[in-house]
């Protein structure tokens, strides 16, 4: 798979976290601590959005605004309860002042 440009490095604040489409799916892209990262926007618990979570930069996760489960922003694994399996992390680099985006399976 390759690479999707979402926008610019300066469209997404330091901390954030936005909702982007990749390929008609939902990716929550998140930038904290000056590192871009890409989940899933879905907690494997009950559906919720990630992206609408708040973000913890120095532990690097994102929590559910539903019911406070954990992800972590690197890997996507599911870190506190009620959720108990990851969400897909996606891979991001920057190019020329552009965050792209490849979807992992």
């Amino acid at each position: 798979m390759s690479f999707h440009s979402v926008g610019s490095v300066d469209e997404f604040p330091d901390p954030s976290s936005t909702l982007v489409e990749v390929d008609d799916r939902a990716v929550a892209l998140i930038h904290a601590a000056g590192h871009f990262y890409a989940i899933d926007d879905v907690c494997t618990h009950d559906g919720g959005p990630l992206s609408d979570g708040p973000i913890d930069a120095e532990a690097k996760t994102i929590a559910c605004p539903r019911h406070g489960a954990k992800f972590d922003l690197k890997s996507g694994a599911a870190l506190t309860m009620p959720a108990t399996k990851p969400t897909v992390a996606h891979e991001v680099k920057v190019e020329d002042g552009q965050v792209l985006v490849r979807l992992s399976d």
